[in-house]
């Protein structure tokens, strides 16, 4: 099934020192020196180099993939560090494209590494994908896996696609030409208000790396194949859905079929070309809802508080957040709790809410509203960590 990708392509020569290096692969009969080959004719890209991407990059790297591309537009931040091996302690402020490459070359100089410093986008993702064959998935938004997973569609390319929150993560490979898309699965994207990410939620350190790994042994099986000694192909995970519990150590695998009404694989298709994302995702509507709330800086917040301004403070986060640090003057209140609380609110005063980063605490204004509550209420914008960074840096950023 997977031994069709390279076939009008000439294979390249193997040198004396590549031989040695990837001697182990030559031993096994279903890669062989032509499966090996094969790898180093292969051009991969990988979009995202965090923490799926890392894994991806450098096991795909040591075994010898000739090409590939990294995309992403991001800067190598401390928090990264915790899961985005493929970065280290001094390259936080680089481009993560321009550490990936480095730490990539350092594995196998023998292959090219493509970096490109941009946003994936509607705009470019045809033109960008169309030069590799194989897309490896390791993004954290669902505007991007759709982009992916139409692009790959409409240009019939494999799409190695990994995903991960908090102890759970999922695999498959999205490939219309042999089988389901993603959309094919998830016709429709979730409200994003309704999906923390893992800057909100949190993610178990090596869960990205157990999953990124199983993405990289899925682009090596499709880029090998079947070869001639091979006593049997391998089994991908196209029409298979692999979903791991990190924390219970549980696998459990579902079936995936393609949906005949699918929208962009289908009998029928509707979609023709890239959409608009955002949009398909609801991210503008968010933004709006997001507009309509009040909200106050950190800088502003502490200009009220050393002015004596009558306030409230409404702490949201959880209790595993407050034992990192208590936010000055509030009263804590745990997200799931507010609604009920309602009565412990005086009206008569503003409320600021705080968490993390000012997403969840919007849910508390909502909730409070749709309680009812008349009073006057207000996000902190950019939440604790905003206030660490403009107020008070003695404070650690989480």
């Amino acid at each position: 099934m997977t031994g069709n990708l390279l076939r009008d392509r000439e294979l390249p020569e193997l040198s004396r020192e590549e031989i040695a290096r990837y001697s182990r692969h030559l031993l096994l009969p279903e890669l062989g020196l032509e499966g090996q080959k094969r790898l180093k004719a292969t051009k991969i890209l990988i979009v995202g180099t965090g923490g799926l991407g890392a894994p991806l990059a450098m096991y795909l790297a040591a075994a010898g993939v000739g090409t590939i591309g990294l995309v992403d537009f991001d800067f190598v931040e401390e928090s990264n560090l915790q899961r985005q091996v493929i970065h280290s302690s001094r390259d936080v402020g680089r481009p993560k494209v321009a550490s990936a490459r480095d730490r990539i070359k350092g594995i196998n100089p023998n292959l090219d590494v493509v970096t490109h410093n941009i946003r994936l986008t509607a705009a470019n993702a045809l033109d960008l994908i169309a030069k590799y064959d194989i897309v490896a998935d390791g993004t954290d938004n669902f505007q991007t896996r759709y982009l992916v997973n139409d692009a790959c569609v409409l240009l019939g390319k494999p799409n190695v696609y990994g995903s991960v929150f908090q102890f759970e993560g999922q695999a498959s490979v999205f490939y219309a030409r042999e089988g389901p898309c993603y959309r094919c699965l998830y016709p429709e994207p979730p409200p994003p208000d309704l999906v923390p990410s893992c800057a909100e939620g949190g993610v178990m350190g090596v869960l990205p790396g157990i999953v990124g790994l199983i993405q990289a042994n899925e682009a090596i099986k499709f880029a090998v194949g079947s070869t001639k000694y091979a006593h049997n192909s391998p089994r991908t995970l196209v029409g298979r859905l692999l979903l791991f519990d990190s924390w219970k150590m549980e696998f459990r695998e579902l079936t995936l079929d393609k949906d005949p009404r699918c929208p962009i694989c289908g009998e029928n298709p509707s979609i023709r070309g890239l959409v608009d994302y955002e949009q398909f995702c609801g991210l503008q509507r968010q933004k709006e809802a997001e507009e309509r709330v009040e909200a106050i800086g950190a800088k502003e917040l502490k200009a009220w508080m050393d002015g004596g301004e009558p306030i409230q403070i409404i702490d949201t986060r959880e209790p595993h957040e407050q034992a990192i640090f208590k936010f000055p003057r509030s009263k804590y209140i745990p997200l799931g709790q507010v609604a009920r609380r309602i009565g412990e609110f005086d009206p008569a005063i503003a409320a600021v809410f705080v968490c993390k980063i000012g997403k969840r605490s919007l849910f508390a204004i909502r909730a409070l509203r749709e309680a009812g509550y008349r009073g006057r209420l207000i996000n902190l914008k950019d939440g604790v960590n905003g206030w660490v960074k403009e107020v008070d840096q003695a404070l650690p950023i989480y």
